[in-house]
């Protein structure tokens, strides 16, 4: 299998499965408890805290709540701060994750107002329309970090900016950039931020959430004093340990790790430029991800040559994870201006630490050969 959906999920990189066996096996207490196992486990999930403050640059434990995904997170940073019939405004974009989007559209339904900004072409926001929409009663700003379909970066430390000059809280979904490119909550405005652990090599089922101390979040659960009572429950200990050392070790490579798989991610873009016609980069920015390539095949069902690459052992998306099989064409490219039938011939290619050149050559092969013969059977492309 050539694995090239790492926006989706990643492979639990081996150091990492074993500290998740070590503290499964060895360190069970439950963190709460006032004996030495106890204590040892409580000691495990702050340790894990301290390798995401480090991750984020924050200095106060206070700052970080372990979640069990990126989607939770999403959830008690947005509607821990509009409640519902509350009469407050956000703003947000069309490019969102469902995460965001759709908790959004609930509160829309429930007495929040919401403003939706358009992306540019390039698939980036645009700082000034976030400065424009900006209303008496805005209290939030959620734009996400990097899109999770073209890897496009958002210029997330102007947004930040506007937000801070005008006293407004700026939340960012960075599930898809944590562990991959740098973060740094003070220099980019950041006062809250979502990641998931399983997006840089740590298991599923954990994530967590950046808070800016001072900042007060409405609770979504209630019960046990667990993560400042904002997410009470017994902690996942070993999947909690997971992601800190996943997120540490993801930091100590940041450098290298985004110099190789840039490589891989441009080679695999002139390949298919050289090799394949009438294709198109989505999100032809500069500031995108290492790894991420959404392409644009013209004439060809993105549908079918995922099954034909499937069929060859190469695993990649059409999009969003999320919306796999809910046969709509991607919102996101959609909103950058993209027809339905182009959104429907684009896949999203995504290249981790586990892939290599041999794997990105095979791919265009396999590509071009693909690409050929369903557009010569299809009534869509004209050569």
């Amino acid at each position: 299998m050539i694995y090239l959906d790492n926006a989706a999920t990643t492979r639990i990189r081996d150091e990492v499965l074993c500290e998740t066996v070590a503290v499964l096996r060895d360190i069970y207490g439950n963190p709460s408890s006032m004996h030495s196992l106890g204590r040892t486990a409580h000691n495990v999930i702050e340790k894990a805290r301290k390798r995401v403050l480090s991750a984020v640059n924050s200095d106060h434990a206070r700052e970080i709540m372990f979640t069990g995904c990126g989607t939770e997170s999403d959830n008690i940073a947005i509607r821990g701060m509009l409640p519902v019939n509350s009469g407050y405004h956000v703003i947000t974009s069309t490019i969102e994750h469902h995460a965001v989007i759709n908790t959004l559209k609930y509160l829309e339904r429930n007495g929040v107002e919401v403003t939706y900004i358009d992306p540019e072409r390039d698939g980036s926001v645009d700082p000034e329309k976030v400065r424009r929409s900006i209303k008496s009663n805005t209290r939030l700003i959620s734009i996400m970090f990097a899109n999770n379909e073209t890897g496009v970066l958002n210029p997330v430390r102007e947004i930040g900016r506007i937000a801070r000059e005008n006293g407004i809280v700026f939340h960012t979904d960075a599930v898809q950039a944590a562990g991959h490119v740098k973060i740094d909550v003070n220099e980019m405005n950041i006062d809250m931020l979502s990641l998931s652990g399983h997006k840089f090599y740590a298991p599923k089922g954990v994530g967590a959430l950046y808070v800016r101390d001072g900042i007060r979040l409405g609770k979504l659960m209630t019960g046990g004093a667990q993560e400042r009572t904002m997410r009470p429950g017994t902690e996942n200990t070993a999947s909690i340990a997971a992601l800190g050392l996943a997120i540490e070790l993801s930091l100590n490579e940041l450098e290298s790790e985004a110099c190789r798989i840039t490589r891989l991610r441009d080679m695999l873009i002139k390949g298919i430029y050289d090799s394949i016609p009438d294709v198109r980069l989505n999100g032809d920015n500069p500031d995108r991800l290492p790894g991420r390539v959404n392409m644009q095949f013209s004439g060809v069902s993105s549908d079918a040559l995922l099954q034909s690459l499937d069929m060859e052992g190469i695993a990649c998306s059409g999009g969003a994870a999320c919306s796999a099989g809910a046969q709509e064409a991607s919102h996101v490219l959609l909103a950058m201006g993209l027809s339905e039938t182009e959104a429907k011939s684009s896949l999203r290619f995504s290249i981790g630490r586990y892939n290599t050149e041999d794997e990105i050559a095979e791919t265009v092969d396999s590509l071009k050969r693909n690409v050929e013969r369903i557009r010569s059977i299809s009534p869509l492309y004209k050569s």
